[in-house]
């Protein structure tokens, strides 16, 4: 099925007399006629609900229409993106394991790789993304369990070479993980091109409205655990927090890697999404893929204006011709990538502070992926703290301002922009 119509009808379909739009099923627990029925729910055994911490039947109808439209196996939603990515690593990563990740990730989840899950004695090696296919395998360590990139990195804007890093990765014996915010599976699916599981923040493009926040999980449902028994002990063994069960067993490559993160994750950190969250979630789902559309032609458009302006010193977007990146474009995203667009202003960190002033469409939020316009300077914002060498070395030098384009027109928005340059 067309990824359109999914976006407008997957993951739930109505039988006679039952509703059209998805039920809100706003309930902690479920009722049983028998400690026995409810028994081989616990056993996982049976399909069915018991807590909502777990499961509940509103965000598994939302998770099966992700699941549709990255072409998975199974899915489950989380209570972020940043839990999403959280939940698929630590997943397969323990104390004394490596990961391998994308240098220019966002730097929440960088933080989250490199900071949080060493606190728990799992580290990482950072490879920049355009690295040579031997300096990428260089990085790899004998406890080496997974490898992470985003498919366009938040802010970066740099695009994953998915092939070169699923190679990389099935090389080793381990699989990789891309996060798929900002293309969404409208504009790329990472599984046709060598991903094993996908994660994405549900806050941005697919919800789209600023509304609520999530996130998502979904399985290729191609990787063979069991094939590589030795270094994933938490599918391929018993485990004794649950019954005993050998998950890559009970539930094969389709299943496992989702359930387990069900069953123990979400069991023990319940980070769940809210059913009334799932339920607006699936509201922003039905228009992604029109949606999309308008964010890459107005991103498009506002790329081609800053990259022709004297007062622009450089854009970030990898749809133009001049992007480092316009070739990974063409191949992995040739419908579009995403709004998000980058730039930095001639006249430093004074001209990028004027700019923002003088803005009077594009709002100042720290959010991207929105119906409306939303514009950041992190120098004057979210890393003020840091003098012009510290933004330089994070990667967010003083003159960079990060803009993601909404719904509205692109005429508006280019003459909004044009105005706040004529004040520098």
């Amino acid at each position: 099925m067309n990824r359109d119509t999914i976006c407008v009808q997957g993951g739930y379909t109505p039988g006679n007399g039952e509703p059209r739009q998805i039920p809100i099923i706003q309930s902690t627990t479920f009722k049983y006629a028998t400690s026995e029925d409810m028994g081989k729910l616990f056993d996982l055994e049976a399909d069915g609900y018991f807590y909502s911490r777990l499961q509940n039947p509103t965000c598994d109808m939302v998770a099966k229409k992700i699941c549709e439209l990255e072409g998975g196996t199974a899915a489950m939603l989380t209570s972020s993106g940043q839990a999403a990515n959280f939940f698929a690593l630590f997943n397969l990563c323990e104390e004394g394991d490596h990961i391998v990740a994308s240098s220019t990730i966002y730097g929440g989840t960088f933080n989250l790789i490199s900071v949080t899950m060493k606190k728990m004695g799992i580290t990482a090696t950072f490879v920049d993304p355009l690295c040579s296919e031997e300096e990428l395998d260089a990085a790899f360590q004998p406890n080496t369990k997974v490898v992470f990139g985003e498919t366009i990195a938040n802010p970066a804007l740099t695009v994953l070479d998915i092939e070169k890093f699923a190679k990389a990765a099935h090389a080793h014996g381990v699989p990789l993980i891309v996060d798929n915010t900002f293309p969404t599976p409208v504009n790329c699916r990472p599984f046709e091109w060598g991903a094993d599981i996908v994660t994405h923040s549900t806050t941005k493009y697919m919800d789209g409205h600023g509304a609520v926040l999530g996130g998502a999980i979904v399985d290729s449902g191609k990787f063979d655990w069991m094939a590589h028994a030795e270094k994933f002990p938490g599918l391929c063994t018993p485990d004794e927090s649950y019954h005993g069960i050998t998950y890559a067993e009970r539930f094969g490559k389709e299943g496992a890697f989702i359930t387990k993160a069900t069953a123990q994750l979400m069991r023990d950190f319940g980070s769940m999404q809210s059913p009334m969250n799932a339920y607006m979630l699936n509201l922003g789902l039905e228009s992604l893929h029109v949606r999309m559309q308008r964010h890459c032609a107005n991103g498009m458009a506002v790329a081609k204006f800053l990259e022709a302006h004297p007062k622009v010193a450089y854009v970030n977007y990898c749809g133009l011709e001049s992007s480092p990146y316009h070739a990974l474009a063409e191949k992995y995203l040739p419908n579009g990538s995403c709004g998000v667009v980058s730039f930095g202003l001639a006249g430093g960190r004074e001209a990028a502070s004027t700019f923002m002033k003088e803005l009077k469409l594009a709002a100042i939020e720290t959010h991207v992926a929105d119906a409306r316009t939303c514009c950041l300077n992190p120098a004057s914002s979210t890393h003020r703290q840091m003098n012009d060498e510290q933004l330089a070395a994070a990667g967010v030098p003083a003159e960079l301002v990060r803009m993601s384009c909404g719904l509205e027109s692109s005429e508006d928005l280019i003459a909004d922009i044009a105005q706040a340059l004529d004040k520098i």
